[in-house]
């Protein structure tokens, strides 16, 4: 891979930021709503004594995890659905640029999104909540590397569909985490599923994560069998999913599908 040809498609990305009203609401207006709105909430169940545990730090917590795994899975479904929508995926694609480097650079657009988004959510919630992410020191960042690996990985999926099956599939960049939403425990334990469910929330690397958070905000103690679980079911879904898309890709550019993404 050449480091060139990466940072100059991440930057190709970046600058399309900047005149982009919509891009940029899509980076900190939805996610700022979202934690104010859950924030509210739970501020209300807090003075109402409706639950015994801290309502806010949990909740507070969970919404700014969730909105770090969809901010990664959507610069990269996204960032792919650009270069369709301008007709420009052909383009790239006869130059030197590797597939690899291609998702090279959705993987670091995704992780600064990830940042950025991270930054002012947690600086409103300090702001507005007195929830502030420092107190737990450096035990949530390994946490967060998985969530931000997991929905990278998940952006590649939702890709690969979108490949094989063209942009009639592109709703799946913006919905396809919801259907994983009830599953992976964000806003509640897994022991609150059904049994007989709970063994597909114990399938995605985001559940230890969740489950992770809130034992570090519930006790302070970092907990290395609910990590090495979210590192062990990535790599699981990192090889499946590349190997998937990797296919998918060989496909479309076997049948002379390139020419006819739209």
């Amino acid at each position: 891979m050449k480091l060139h040809r990466i940072k100059g498609l991440m930057m190709r990305h970046l600058y399309l930021y900047k005149r982009s009203v919509p891009r940029l609401m899509d980076i900190f207006y939805w996610p700022v709503m979202e934690l104010l709105l859950w924030g509210f909430i739970s501020s209300f169940i807090e003075k109402m004594n409706l639950g015994g545990f801290n309502a806010v730090t949990v909740l507070i917590g969970a919404v700014i995890f969730w909105d770090l795994m969809s901010q990664s899975q959507r610069a990269v479904s996204v960032a792919f659905l650009e270069e369709v929508w301008e007709r420009n995926f052909l383009n790239i694609f006869v130059t030197p640029l590797r597939v690899s480097e291609f998702l090279a650079s959705t993987f670091i657009l995704a992780a600064v999104r990830v940042i950025l988004v991270g930054s002012v959510m947690s600086v409103l919630a300090l702001v507005f909540y007195h929830f502030n992410l420092l107190t737990f020191g450096f035990a949530l960042i390994p946490f967060v590397a998985n969530l931000l690996i997991f929905g990278s990985v998940l952006g590649i999926f939702t890709t690969a569909i979108i490949l094989r099956y063209g942009t009639s599939a592109q709703v799946l960049a913006f919905g396809f985490l919801m259907l994983l939403e009830p599953f992976t425990a964000v806003f509640y334990p897994v022991s609150a599923l059904p049994v007989a469910i709970q063994w597909i929330s114990y399938t995605m690397p985001s559940t230890y994560v969740f489950e992770g958070m809130r034992e570090v905000i519930a006790t302070g103690e970092f907990s290395y069998p609910l990590f090495w679980g979210a590192v062990g079911t990535n790599i699981i879904y990192a090889v499946v999913i590349i190997w998937f898309f990797s296919r998918m890709f060989a496909y479309v550019k076997r049948n002379g599908k390139l020419l006819k993404l739209d």
